[in-house]
């Protein structure tokens, strides 16, 4: 059994990763379903991507493929270590929510859900779910 061990929350770090929440009056986003805000890190993560890497992961078999394909998993690892994922193959990277949606509803869906049961959702449910 994984034991989760949690490091306290630096919420004025997590701030300082996002400028637009520096403005005056301050922001309150709550869109995050449609539009996330993008950390500082991200978008500088994302910039060397471009500039320096941009290929295909895990099918290429020269140099820029391969450092992309090290980056994606390195990505993977810091993400399960954030999440206190017992393995870093337990991390799933999809494009948007509702492809994340999708899938899970497919996968754990499929084994779990039988003719006649039910499934309530609300109208504030994310669209893909309705």
């Amino acid at each position: 059994m994984h034991t989760a061990h949690f490091r306290p929350l630096d919420v004025e770090g997590i701030r300082r990763d996002f400028p637009i929440f520096a403005t005056e009056p301050p922001l309150a986003f709550l869109d995050n379903a449609a539009s996330t805000q993008t950390p500082r890190p991200v978008v500088e993560a994302m910039d060397a991507y471009y500039d320096t890497y941009r290929s295909n992961i895990h099918r290429g078999i020269y140099r820029i493929s391969e450092e992309a394909t090290e980056q994606y998993e390195r990505a993977r690892e810091k993400v399960a270590q954030l999440i206190n994922a017992p393995r870093s193959r337990q991390v799933i990277f999809t494009r948007n929510t509702t492809e994340s949606i999708n899938l899970i509803a497919y996968s754990w869906g499929t084994e779990n859900i039988r003719e006649g049961d039910e499934i309530v959702l609300t109208v504030m449910e994310h669209h893909s779910n309705l």
